[in-house]
């Protein structure tokens, strides 16, 4: 796997293309995306949940989250980018939907809530960049209720040896330019999540074949 970008470099980055990346991503996934991030929703998000979408971006999942937790649940959006986060309160706001979301931003490796504050804890293309993916997911995993869900989409590797051998030519090319890459590559979480006892609920990949993605949700143990 691929080294991480430095964080304070990545934040910088997000800051600065926070205006642009909701085009910018769908069009580098072939609107892939947003169809994980509905797929993260419909198969982790209940009515009432309390939700944390962990590296919430611009909103996107968070949306989607509120609409589907109603007027009882709530949910948290964290970041690590300020600006990323200023254009989720914008959008929540338009969609009337801010009365029953909160913003913070933060490091995502050492996230500011209690063990077993969520429902369901949320990350959709945000172990992707991390430094450490293993340890974040392991993070999320830490705050969600006994018997709670984890929800993820992320980058993985393309299945067959000429697609990966493909993917990281582009890759190791577009590496050099973090405001189009935007520290993202492919990562591996499930293996650590089920070492810690977490169980898979549902699993499914999807994507362009260069860059697929995996999305998954697991539950935790209960106490």
């Amino acid at each position: 796997m691929r080294a991480g970008l430095d964080p304070a470099a990545l934040r910088r980055v997000y800051d600065r293309v926070a205006s642009r990346y909701d085009v910018q991503h769908a069009v580098l996934t072939a609107r892939s995306d947003q169809r994980g991030r509905e797929l993260v929703v419909a198969e982790g998000v209940r009515p009432g949940d309390i939700v944390l979408d962990c590296g919430a971006g611009t909103g996107s999942t968070a949306l989607l989250a509120a609409r589907r937790v109603g007027a009882v649940g709530a949910v948290a959006l964290f970041d690590m980018s300020e600006g990323m986060l200023a254009v989720a309160r914008r959008r929540l706001e338009a969609a009337g939907l801010a009365a029953h979301a909160t913003f913070r931003t933060g490091d995502m490796l050492a996230l500011p809530f209690a063990d077993a504050t969520f429902d369901v804890a949320l990350s959709t293309y945000s172990m992707c960049p991390l430094y450490d993916p293993a340890r974040g997911a392991l993070e999320l995993l830490r705050v969600v209720k006994p018997g709670g869900r984890l929800a993820v989409a992320h980058s993985v590797e393309p299945a067959g040896p000429l697609a990966r051998r493909l993917a990281d030519l582009v890759e190791s090319v577009v590496w050099r330019f973090p405001a189009i890459s935007l520290g993202c590559r492919s990562v591996s979480v499930r293996p650590a999540l089920e070492r810690a006892g977490a169980r898979l609920v549902f699993e499914r990949r999807l994507g362009v074949p260069l860059w697929p993605f995996l999305v998954f949700v697991v539950e935790k143990p209960a106490a």
